[in-house]
């Protein structure tokens, strides 16, 4: 009877010791020690397959949260900002800071007035920056450094990273569309109104959340408004963001030190006069 009770056990111990020389046949590793490794590598994917994931564009070709290579924000309440516009019962915070450049109106050159223009520029100066500059609702920095969930959410995060705090964000180049006409402008700043709804522009959200300002979810300048012909403070724009390459040349081609276009030129320029000596 006790040999009856033994025998399934014996039948277990067998199997057992065939089993094991059967996975270390499969697993690249000889030793016990590199086979223990190997288990364990093994667990922690079977972990990570249980997990969600976020995925991150890392290429042109690869997918993101954004479905695709960036997608049209279609339909999208789009309204008129300026460098150094104050504070209206509509915009509570004066732009003379922007959310990246504590001094934004000094390295403008001065208040980029939407009433009195010189074809794109303001009337009275050139400016030290593009002219052609907009601002979404999400900012990647906060109190000096940049947030958790930046890295997961924002497609070219990890080309662009250079350290904690500094934005990948700003000066981001974007398509803006009204009509049959589409304009180029740079990410400069953060709004309307919010700095944190990275799922409607990165993510699949295909609106802003609701606001005073009609919902809006694109803040563009002068400049932008005037190559478009919108109306002068409110208006229906359809947006998208796009790689640098694809920036055809244009009027925000030509003004600011932090135009990509500009900041190119010099250094070939630089290039060309060293070549010379």
């Amino acid at each position: 009877m006790r040999a009856l009770k033994l025998f399934p056990i014996l039948v277990g111990f067998c199997a057992l010791a065939l089993c094991v020389p059967a996975a270390r046949a499969q697993s690249p590793y000889q030793s016990s020690a590199d086979f223990a490794k190997y288990a364990q590598k093994l667990r922690e994917s079977a972990l990570l397959k249980m997990e969600p994931t976020v995925q991150v564009q890392t290429s042109g070709r690869s997918a993101s949260l954004l479905g695709g290579r960036y997608p049209w924000k279609a339909n999208i309440v789009t309204t008129v900002f300026w460098i150094g516009e104050g504070t209206t019962a509509r915009n509570p915070t004066p732009n003379r800071a922007s959310s990246w450049d504590p001094n934004w109106l000094g390295n403008y050159g001065g208040v980029d007035r939407p009433e009195r223009r010189n074809g794109y520029l303001p009337a009275s100066f050139i400016p030290g920056q593009n002219p052609f500059y907009c601002a979404l609702p999400y900012n990647d920095v906060t109190r000096g450094t940049t947030k958790p969930e930046a890295s997961f959410v924002i497609p070219w995060f990890r080309q662009a990273f250079q350290q904690a705090g500094h934005s990948v964000c700003k000066g981001r180049w974007l398509a803006i569309r009204h009509g049959n006409r589409v304009c180029y402008a740079q990410w400069e700043d953060c709004g309307p109104f919010r700095t944190d709804h990275w799922q409607y522009v990165f993510g699949k959200e295909v609106s802003p959340k609701p606001n005073i300002n009609g919902g809006a979810g694109l803040d563009v300048s002068p400049a932008v408004r005037d190559f478009l012909g919108m109306n002068a403070t409110k208006d229906v724009c359809d947006w998208k963001f796009v790689e640098f390459s694809e920036v055809p040349p244009g009027p925000w081609a030509k003004y600011g030190e932090n135009n990509t276009f500009v900041l190119n030129a010099r250094r070939g320029t630089e290039r060309l006069a060293s070549g010379k000596r």
